[in-house]
């Protein structure tokens, strides 16, 4: 870690097998944990939690405060989880008061140019992609896939193995399981290659697809697919998760396949 061209506070607390770059400035109340590396000309500001075996590429900078009006200086914290790699000028801001921090978790890939605002929570196994930016708030679950230039609003939810095609304009909640494209965003299928990857079987797969069929491609609106899939499909921990994220969304859902003919069909939410 002995790195004499690079600023390390002396109450940042860092694990000796660090490995710090040149030009690198760690500020105080900065934790780091064994294992990671911090590339050159990184920035990593007050209220930063990163942990084991993280590569941070050059010109990141981590816990900058957020570029909210509302945010009065306030403590806040940005964790990241172990084995997370962040690559060049990604920037990731710390909490407000309304979260009190940014979290995100192990095994997650931020690829070039990724912006994490406030209060975001993103999961384990999450990938953005270039360019990727995300507003305050957010909730990312585990395993899902942003794809590259998308701007995702603020307060969406995006659930576990979703995936996002790039350029997409995501303004309304994202059901786990499922593929996201088009403008305005709707539902184009179930991540079925995604989930066989991870290990879901066949059949698995094909209750899935079961369900966004109701959810999406019958007729129904969003409330009446919800009842008959609660009604006539059997409950499984895939059917609930699907329903429990749907139930909980705040913003709505985005529109169904059939939204691209109908703009006013069942289909939306």
């Amino acid at each position: 870690m002995n790195q004499p061209l690079a600023y390390v506070h002396p109450q940042a607390k860092i694990a000796p097998n660090v490995v710090i770059e040149p030009f690198v400035n760690i500020e105080k109340n900065v934790v780091i944990e064994e294992g990671t590396w911090i590339g050159s000309s990184v920035t990593i500001m007050e209220g930063a939690r990163i942990g084991k075996n993280c590569r941070i590429f050059p010109g990141a900078v981590i816990s900058a405060i957020p570029q909210d009006l509302k945010f009065e200086g306030e403590e806040s914290l940005v964790k990241i989880g172990d084995n997370t790699t962040v690559r060049e000028f990604v920037t990731i801001n710390r909490g407000t008061k309304a979260n009190n921090e940014t979290s995100i978790g192990n095994n997650c890939l931020l690829m070039a140019y990724v912006h994490v605002a406030h209060d975001c929570i993103i999961g384990n196994n999450v990938i953005l992609a270039n360019a990727c930016n995300l507003g305050g708030h957010i909730e990312i679950d585990d395993w899902a896939i942003v794809g590259g230039l998308s701007a995702v609003h603020q307060f969406v939810h995006i659930g576990k193995h979703a995936m996002i095609s790039g350029g997409s304009m995501v303004l309304k909640d994202v059901p786990p399981f499922s593929k996201a494209g088009r403008d305005p965003l709707s539902f184009i299928g179930v991540n079925s290659i995604g989930l066989r990857r991870r290990g879901f079987t066949n059949e698995r797969i094909n209750e899935i697809q079961d369900i966004f069929r109701h959810l999406f491609l019958k007729g129904r609106n969003i409330s009446q697919a919800v009842r008959f899939i609660e009604a006539n499909l059997p409950a499984t921990p895939d059917r609930d998760e699907v329903l429990s994220f749907i139930t909980n969304s705040q913003r709505g859902i985005m529109k169904g396949y059939t939204s691209i003919k109908d703009k006013n069909g069942s289909s939306g939410s």
